[in-house]
């Protein structure tokens, strides 16, 4: 009886490691590892094992920014089962990374979060960190923008407003300041969001001109641009981009 008490409180209970086959991946790919189960003092019935695919992103209120996470999928392994005193149990997983995944950089995480979920129990729970590389056709456009003379300044996975809100609360956002070429001096910024699906990106392109004081206080010196591009379009992708930036600079 002491030990089933022990146990529900969390002293030697159950143990859980995820092993994940690597740890860098693109958006799309699949994710490949074991579930490791440590069985502790006493035997305990699981009633699901569960996988978390969890990223952090900022949000700005009135009080300053803070930071928030999200879940980007949740992932069932197995019902209900029985895992005994000091037994080890190993489960394989293997499933798809959602193309919404953020790439990973300084500010924004992804990780899984592995869960047993153990009633009346402290839940253990093991936390992997993921590198999310940019998407292929994402790559391309990073290197269309960079030899117009583009500089990546920043990249920031941030609450998302309506009109660029999809299955999740926050859109990760690229912005690139001028730094050669021809559109040195002649705009601000470029700020980019990408909507990837398994053969083409949509891109929201906010083309910021410079612009003198008021144009800039009531955004009058930016323009929304919404296009897309696949694999096919990639050769002919410099050109795109150099024509909707001369058309709204």
């Amino acid at each position: 009886m002491f030990k089933k008490l022990l146990g529900s409180v969390g002293i030697g209970g159950a143990k859980v490691d995820t092993k994940l086959m690597k740890t860098s991946f693109l958006p799309g790919e699949l994710l490949e590892g074991v579930v490791e189960i440590q069985g502790g003092q006493i035997e305990q019935k699981i009633d699901e094992i569960y996988l978390s695919l969890i990223s952090n992103y900022s949000i700005e209120t009135d009080n300053g920014k803070s930071e928030r996470t999200a879940e980007i999928g949740k992932f069932k392994l197995l019902d209900s089962f029985v895992v005994y005193a000091n037994e080890t149990k190993s489960i394989p997983f293997r499933f798809a990374l959602p193309y919404d995944v953020p790439i990973t950089t300084s500010k924004t995480k992804v990780w899984i979060q592995t869960g047993l979920d153990i009633k009346m129990a402290v839940d253990p729970q093991d936390r992997d960190y993921l590198e999310i590389q940019p998407h292929p056709l994402v790559s391309e456009f990073l290197s269309v923008v960079k030899g117009l003379g583009f500089r990546l300044r920043k990249i920031e996975a941030k609450n998302a407003p309506s009109h660029l809100r999809r299955r999740l609360p926050f859109a990760q956002e690229f912005e690139f300041s001028p730094s050669s070429g021809q559109y040195r001096g002649r705009l601000d910024e470029l700020e980019a969001v990408f909507f990837i699906s398994e053969n083409q990106v949509e891109v929201i392109l906010q083309i910021d001109r410079k612009g003198g004081f008021f144009s800039e206080r009531l955004n009058m010196d930016e323009s929304h641009v919404r296009f897309t591009y696949g694999r096919n379009e990639v050769p002919n992708l410099s050109q795109l981009v150099t024509n909707l930036i001369n058309q709204y600079s």
